[in-house]
Order: C-alpha cells, then sequence, then structure tokens
C-alpha cells in the first residue's frame, strides 16, 4: 500500500499526462493506494470551490488512516532520533510517515524530507514502476 503525499496529488492534478499522474493512476486501478487524513485535509483546502466536492467524493473512496496514541508515540520518538541526528521534520510530514509504516506501507512524495526520514529509517520510499519516472516526450 501506497501513501501518496500532497505533493504527488497536486502534481498529478495539475498535469494529468505527467509521469506521477501515470503512476498514481496505475495505483488507484490497483487499489494501492492509501490516505493519510493530514492528505485528504491538504488537498480539499487547496482544492477550489467547484473542484472540492469531487475531489471529496474521490479522495472517500480510498482507505483513509487516522493517528492513534501509538502514532503519535511514534512521531515522539522519531523527533527525538532526528535531533540528534541534526534533522527536523515537520509534523504533518510526520504523521503520514509514521502513519505509512504503522500500516506496512511505502510513502511516495516529490519533497525531499521523506528521502531524509527513509535514510533515518522512519519511511520506506515509494520507487515508481519503470518507465513511469520519465519526463514526458
Amino acid at each position: 500500500m501506497t501513501f501518496v503525499d500532497t505533493s504527488v496529488w497536486v502534481e498529478s492534478l495539475r498535469r494529468r499526462e505527467s509521469p506521477e499522474a501515470r503512476e498514481l493512476e496505475r495505483l488507484l486501478d490497483a487499489d494501492g493506494v492509501a490516505l493519510a487524513v493530514p492528505v485528504r485535509l491538504e488537498i480539499l483546502s487547496g482544492a477550489g470551490a467547484g473542484e472540492r466536492a469531487r475531489l471529496a467524493r474521490l479522495l472517500s473512496a480510498l482507505p483513509t488512516f487516522e493517528p492513534t496514541h501509538a502514532t503519535w508515540a511514534t512521531m515522539e520518538s522519531w523527533i527525538a532520533v532526528a535531533a540528534r541526528k541534526g534533522e527536523r521534520f515537520g509534523v504533518a510530514d510526520l504523521l503520514v510517515a509514521a502513519l505509512a509504516a504503522e500500516n506496512g506501507g511505502d510513502v511516495w512524495s516529490r519533497d525531499g524530507d521523506f528521502a531524509r526520514m527513509a535514510a533515518l529509517g522512519f519511511a520506506r520510499l515509494h520507487v515508481p514502476a519503470p518507465g513511469d519516472d520519465r519526463p514526458e516526450a
């Protein structure tokens, strides 16, 4: 299961023929997309009034994950580890990574913070299928 971050959703919605859009469509068709609550909220808050209802319907079809006490505890432990390594992460990014980790999923993002989290062992990154990460011709 792949927890798709806001940065990928935004790119896919803006550029329907982008490599991100093609890979997202592939994952959606395979029922392989998970949605973290903060990503849902970020997508809906950035949508125009005319698009919000359509996006809410689309997103409601996806399995959505919310934090538990264990999620917050994981994030707190990660904050301590990251600080010792000289790293800092935003709460929303930590939440997405923690939800993915506790549910055995990976994270797909265009945001370099997730690569830094992966280097610390907090997250596993989604790597698009071969050929889907090439720029458009």
